[in-house]
């Protein structure tokens, strides 16, 4: 802020307290001592009001806040560059100012230092997960409620709370996987991200080849095809440019993150006007790393957590 405004502000800010100071005094001092029965000379729908003075309760708690007003603005931050006498936490914890210079109380020092609350609080037991293999991790009972509750906060607005996905986003429940599904392959999916790509096919094979392989490709999985659709010309252009990713059989490719067209499971919806638009524009898919927002060790709780999801029998509660 310039200093300019910084004087703008405090002035402002100040004057206003002050202001308001001489306002109750001023309006106090005009008062009656005492009470009385005399009215201010007019009424509102019959009712009158009596010429008494301001209760001294409701005079002292007018005067506490323009007090506690004061005392705000002296210890924190905001009016114009003043930084509070209160101290940052850096400085209180390494007796030097906050390395990006904003020395003071603020949001972010405050922050920091209920991050290395927690940190000292639940460090140790991350550590001690982390030190364990994600298979075995995925059985104890304690690891999972903190790795499904780091699921809650992290991933359930894309997975959903129950983490059975969404239009777009994997279910991550059953035992189908774009990249796989081992233990140490989820970590590294959680930890680095991935990136899906499904390339626009409109310009290359046009209209009437979109039509025919939407049509073979939904017929891999058992799916009714409207009229008039040329299976067999599908499967020679689903040939010629869809089995380097998706394989022959179109059964996918985990290192690739091409997904198997032959099950009936389907991220962007299985209809023939669906499986034409992901055909004619292409898909891409982002899962954000979430190395440096969470780290290793809770990833690997997290990793855990998704493991065991589809790990439970077939119809148990997840």
């Amino acid at each position: 802020m310039t200093t300019f405004w910084s004087w703008y502000i405090t002035l402002l800010t100040s004057g206003t307290i002050l202001a308001l100071l001489w306002l109750i005094f001023a309006t106090r001092k005009g008062q009656r001592p005492e009470a009385t029965e005399d009215t201010v000379g007019h009424a509102f729908d019959g009712i009158e009001e009596y010429d008494n003075p301001l209760p001294k309760w409701w005079f002292m708690l007018f005067l506490g806040t323009i007090i506690f007003a004061i005392g705000y603005l002296v210890l924190y931050p905001g009016m114009g560059n003043w930084k509070g006498l209160l101290p940052g936490y850096t400085e209180v914890k390494e007796g030097k100012p906050f390395e990006n210079g904003q020395a003071g109380w603020t949001g972010v020092h405050q922050w920091e230092k209920e991050m290395d609350r927690a940190e000292q609080q639940y460090g140790p037991l991350y550590a001690k997960y982390a030190a364990m293999p994600v298979e075995e991790v995925a059985k104890d009972p304690q690891a999972l409620k903190m790795g499904g509750r780091l699921f809650a906060s992290n991933c359930s607005v894309c997975h959903g709370s129950d983490a059975k996905g969404a239009y777009g986003f994997p279910n991550l429940t059953d035992k189908d996987w774009l990249y796989g599904g081992e233990a140490a392959t989820i970590k590294t999916t959680i930890l680095k991200g991935r990136q899906g790509a499904m390339p626009a096919w409109l310009a290359v094979i046009g209209e009437d080849g979109i039509k025919n392989v939407a049509g073979y490709v939904r017929s891999l999985s058992g799916l009714k095809n409207p009229d008039g659709i040329d299976l067999a010309a599908g499967q020679e252009i689903f040939k010629a440019n869809c089995v380097a990713c998706h394989g022959p059989e179109g059964k996918g490719t985990q290192a690739l993150g091409a997904p198997n067209l032959s099950d009936k499971i389907w991220l962007y919806g299985s209809s023939f006007n669906q499986v034409q638009q992901t055909l004619r524009y292409g898909r891409n898919g982002r899962m954000p790393a979430q190395e440096e927002h969470l780290g290793n060790d809770k990833v690997h709780l997290l990793a855990a957590y998704v493991y065991s999801l589809s790990q439970q029998p077939a119809g148990a509660e997840k």
